[in-house]
């Protein structure tokens, strides 16, 4: 039997350790399939007997990067699968590796892949500080919320607005805690010590990076949005031209109403939270630390009269991140401009 030398489709299930392969022709018919133990040489092997440009596509699993980058540098047009588009795999009656490589395949091939954006290396690496600096503030608020626990149990209340500020570190070194108590509060000051040189650390390493992006330093004009998260903003966005408007932004960031709508029957329920959760908590989180005055504030503040301040607090984070798009996008914001906010 001779190769078959045409255009090939390749779908990839991506593992940890291994991974199956099925190649296609652009008829549907099966050329191969091979499992291969996940290193660059051996998917270089197997992805150079589909010939030139293969249409090649995996799902945006755990730890893909390096996959799509091998891919990408053999020559291969690489699409990402977004996992929530093939969740109809796990209603199968018959689930493997090999089915679902095929599968990927077929739907490329077909043109009906549900595809996600494959963020090109430098915005990973981006995305990579913003997301370990997000992470370690998380795990230090969980430390900080221990040491309360601590002295709730042995009834104190340190009255200061910082407890770890200079100020509350010097009231907690003097507050009457039992021994066993005492060692385990001093462990978890240890580890926010430590953590708080790392934040900063990461902190750092970002604003380097983001030292001459007019976009970043363009939405921090927004009022809200500061350093960090104007950082968060840049990162998990990318290029803002993937998205037709602000609309589109704004749905991939889970920040619109769920819509189910059958026959006559119309449902609009509570926003879809699909998309960035980082991205959602920055429009979020800039939504509520608006100043006192201002445009924003008062539309806040209006929706909060009708709706409810969860509602307000949504509907103003919509607001923010349209003008985050636009701030990406065109480098200005004209109406923060025209009204001098």
């Amino acid at each position: 039997m001779c190769e078959y030398d045409g255009p090939q489709v390749v779908g990839i299930d991506l593992h940890r350790r291994r991974s199956v392969i099925v190649r296609q022709s652009e008829a549907g018919e099966h050329l191969s399939t091979v499992r291969i133990v996940n290193e660059p040489a051996a998917l270089l092997a197997e992805i150079g007997k589909a010939g030139q440009r293969p249409q090649v596509v995996l799902e945006a699993t755990y730890g893909w990067y390096w996959a799509a980058d091998v891919l990408a540098d053999a020559g291969a047009v690489v699409h990402l699968a977004h996992p929530l588009g093939i969740k109809g795999f796990a209603y199968r009656r018959v689930k493997n590796d090999v089915r679902d490589a095929t599968d990927l395949a077929d739907l490329l091939r077909m043109g009906r892949l549900p595809e996600a954006w494959i963020a090109p290396p430098a915005v990973r690496q981006l995305r990579e500080l913003v997301r370990h600096r997000a992470k370690l503030v998380a795990l230090r608020s969980g430390l900080k919320a221990s040491v309360h626990a601590v002295l709730a149990k042995q009834g104190l209340h340190i009255p200061v607005t910082d407890l770890f500020g200079a100020r509350g570190r010097r009231e907690l070194a003097a507050a009457p805690i039992d021994a066993p108590y005492r060692a385990r509060v001093n462990s978890l000051c240890r580890l926010i010590d430590a953590y708080d040189f790392e934040i900063d650390l990461a902190a750092k390493l970002v604003a380097q990076r983001l030292a001459h992006d007019p976009g970043y330093h363009t939405i921090q004009q927004i009022p809200g949005v500061g350093p960090t998260l104007a950082a968060v903003f840049v990162a998990e966005i990318g290029d803002v031209h993937r998205f037709r408007g602000p609309r589109q932004l704004c749905s991939w960031a889970g920040l619109t109403p769920r819509h189910r709508e059958s026959d006559t029957t119309v449902h609009r329920g509570p926003i879809t939270k699909q998309g960035s959760t980082l991205l959602r908590w920055a429009a979020v989180e800039a939504a509520q630390k608006l100043p006192d005055t201002g445009w924003l504030t008062a539309t806040r503040a209006a929706i909060t009269v009708r709706r409810g301040r969860n509602t307000a607090t949504v509907a103003v984070a919509r607001k923010l991140l349209t003008l985050v798009y636009y701030g990406l996008r065109d480098g200005h914001i004209r109406c923060l401009a025209a009204t001098g906010t």
